[in-house]
């Protein structure tokens, strides 16, 4: 996403009082915390789609060849409080709902995937509908796959520092009233899974989807494009000695391009219903993954993140939960004796 230009107005006046002079001081202190998360806010959205650190377990939201490739229908939900005790901080939830189905003899997969990002003044919504055509190669199930759906940006700049002093006329770059868009999103992505083994590719967001703020009578370009961004996930399921245990080590590579991130992930197993692991991302933050699957079929996910960069010294952390719940359709069907985490 272009990243977009936010400027906090500044007013100066005379010290009168001691009084005055200390709630400038408390002011001017707001006003640098508030400067400091709008930069971290650019960053965030140069990294275009919203962090999770159990992104392994939400496959279908970020490669449409995946949607569909478990035998039952599977929903599943996220949510993140990221970097806790910073105002503003980012806030992301997420569903997705997918199934496989037969037609005309073939197998396929269908699905839907919602993705919300709330952060400062912005709020970004992407919903697509997602399908995928699945195809018999090597002992394993190739998906390859396309979604297609709008994202909205909404912003409302009522928050801006010192927007009871700024010139509402000074900046077109800089929506003057609660405003939001939409624009056209389109992905694509191969998956490729076997019964310990996984890899996919995808390419999501492509064209852009752009975001354009300006009124027909303003000069000004106040448009936000969003970069393509690529996936790369591989990950493997690893029987131990000891046969009630499972190590599941998962990489993930994500670069619109311009930026680039590396994810590395490894998570035990015990007997198919508990797990816990840690996740690390080069250059961000270390997560401590842990997992139960409930006696009802419910799998919930747990991760806290803890900063590696100066965001340590602001921010108590981040938390993320994911809930997901599969369940068969068909009455007659033997249940499924192993599953994979990569339908967690």
């Amino acid at each position: 996403m272009s990243q977009p230009i936010i400027f906090i107005y500044f007013t100066s006046a005379k010290k009168r009082s001691t009084s005055r002079d200390r709630h400038l001081r408390q002011s001017m202190k707001k006003l640098a915390g508030i400067i400091f998360l709008m930069v971290i806010a650019i960053k965030l959205m140069a990294q275009e789609d919203p962090k999770l650190s159990q992104r392994m377990f939400l496959l279908p939201l970020y490669n449409p060849g995946a949607v569909g490739q478990s035998d039952k229908v599977c929903a599943s939900a996220a949510f993140r409080n990221q970097w806790g005790g910073l105002p503003g901080a980012p806030v992301v939830s997420t569903f997705s709902a997918h199934m496989p189905f037969n037609l005309f003899g073939r197998s396929h997969g269908a699905g839907i995937n919602f993705v919300n990002d709330n952060i400062a003044l912005s709020n970004q919504l992407f919903v697509n509908l997602a399908y995928s055509f699945k195809t018999d190669i090597g002992g394993g199930v190739l998906g390859t796959g396309i979604n297609a759906g709008m994202g909205n940006l909404a912003f409302d700049p009522e928050g801006l520092v010192g927007a009871d002093v700024m010139d509402q006329q000074g900046d077109l770059l800089i929506p003057q009233v609660a405003d939001s868009r939409f624009g056209l999103d389109v992905g694509i992505g191969a998956y490729y899974s076997t019964e310990r083994l996984y890899f996919g590719l995808s390419a999501m967001h492509l064209g852009g989807p752009k975001w354009n703020f300006s009124s027909e009578d303003e000069t000004g370009d106040a448009a936000i494009t969003m970069n393509s961004t690529y996936y790369a996930i591989g990950g493997y399921t690893i029987q131990l000695p000891n046969p009630t245990l499972e190590l599941m080590p998962v990489f993930m590579v994500q670069t619109d391009l311009k930026s680039h991130h590396f994810y590395l992930n490894t998570n035990l197993r015990y007997n198919k219903r508990f797990w816990g692991g840690v996740s690390y991302s080069v250059g961000g933050a270390v997560s401590i993954l842990a997992g139960i699957e409930l006696l009802n079929g419910i799998k919930v996910g747990y991760s806290y993140d803890i900063e590696m960069s100066r965001l340590l010294k602001y921010s108590s952390g981040s938390h993320e939960i994911t809930v997901r719940y599969c369940f068969d359709l068909s009455l007659d069907k033997t249940p499924q004796k192993y599953e994979s985490i990569r339908f967690l």
